[in-house]
């Protein structure tokens, strides 16, 4: 009996020391060769100070081509992405009506023209008649009143002449418009661009006499222009000429470089957020710029370009730029070094002395994963 006992006790004991050691092994630090430091590389880098905003492009040169006639679109010589030259035949509308009116108005003006040279002959027959009452007079053949009715009768002429004169130059005003109209039904581009919008389609009818109808849009996309929205906490801290870069959802590891033209003065209000338009233009050779992409726009505020830079976690602030940075040596140990700080873009730090290049540079654990925000709020440290 007693000797089971013993077993028993035997085998508690060995349970607790199994026990203890897979507990020990739980919570005891590991040395699995990972280092004791989180530590960055002291490197050279440019820094900036920026502003970030949202944009959007658009052509710089663009113009909705529209209708002055109404009518049926009857044919659209061009599509969407075509290259035109200015002066090319677009589209044409219906001219049947126009063409119908403008050959009445024709026929009217021969009418016209022949009425007034019917006038003249009666003006010629008139005139005739008073030189002859008027001899007649000298002769005393005939008498005053037959004299002053020739007369009348020849300023009645005379101001029939004029009325119709008058008519005729109304009735070719009228064909100057009428034939205007008509020009009108073939539309021809006004500058020379790509088509980047038909709104209107074939068959469609076009009412002008309200509104001018767009039938189409031609955008020269050789220069864009960005038309980025800043808040109104940092339109301050923008300047005209200022450097100003973007990229685009699609193109994210390419840069396109301007500067800065303009800041519209009057806001626009969005969800009680005071937002002010900053536009620039930037050249777009190749076209792979397209109307309504999304930009994010950076100006640039300051720049320090080739500094020694760390990232912005591992300096402590000692004073007015300066810091403590803690260094590991090749022995393993850390060395508290004082450094001259310049600027930063609260990522990194620029380092005007204190470190050299390829000096490890310890960052604390719990600032490891990177500080909060970056970009629009970066400046001078301490």
């Amino acid at each position: 009996m007693a000797k089971g006992k013993s077993k028993a006790w035997l085998w508690l004991v060995i349970l607790g020391l199994v026990g203890v050691a897979a507990v020990s092994w739980w919570v005891w630090p590991k040395d699995d060769g990972e280092p004791r430091y989180n530590t960055s590389t002291v490197e050279t880098r440019t820094i900036e100070v920026v502003v970030t905003a949202t944009g959007r492009l658009q052509p710089l040169d663009f113009v909705d081509v529209g209708a002055q006639v109404s009518g049926q679109l009857e044919r659209i010589h061009v599509n969407i992405g075509d290259q035109v030259e200015a002066g090319q035949l677009l589209a044409e509308i219906d001219a049947t009506v126009l063409e119908a009116r403008l050959d009445g108005t024709r026929a009217q003006l021969k009418f016209q023209q022949g009425q007034l040279r019917e006038r003249e002959a009666n003006r010629d027959i008139a005139e005739i008649n008073l030189n002859r009452q008027q001899r007649l007079l000298a002769d005393r053949a005939t008498s005053e009143e037959m004299v002053q009715s020739a007369e009348a009768t020849a300023r009645a002429e005379n101001a029939r002449i004029d009325q119709i004169i008058a008519q005729i130059e109304q009735t070719e005003s009228s064909l100057r418009a009428e034939e205007a109209n008509l020009n009108y039904t073939r539309i021809f581009a006004p500058m020379s661009g790509t088509v980047v919008n038909i709104p209107a389609r074939r068959g469609q009818t076009l009412n002008a006499a309200q509104t001018t109808p767009t039938i189409l849009t031609i955008a020269d996309l050789s220069v864009m222009s960005v038309e980025a929205q800043v808040s109104e906490a940092d339109i301050g801290r923008l300047r005209d000429d200022m450097p100003v870069y973007f990229t685009t959802l699609g193109n994210r590891g390419q840069r396109w470089n301007s500067s800065l033209d303009l800041i519209e003065p009057t806001p626009t209000i969005e969800n009680n957020v005071v937002l002010y338009n900053a536009l620039f233009d930037v050249p777009n050779p190749e076209g792979r710029l397209l109307p309504q992409m999304t930009t994010q726009v950076f100006f640039v505020v300051d720049s320090a370009e080739d500094v020694l830079s760390v990232p912005f976690a591992a300096v402590r602030p000692s004073g007015r730029g300066q810091g403590t940075v803690d260094v590991l040596r090749a022995d393993g140990q850390t060395e508290s070094v004082t450094v001259r700080t310049g600027l930063t873009d609260r990522v990194y730090i620029e380092i005007r002395d204190g470190l050299s290049p390829g000096d490890h540079v310890v960052i604390p654990r719990q600032q490891a994963g990177g500080p909060n925000g970056a970009g629009s709020r970066g400046g001078r440290m301490f």
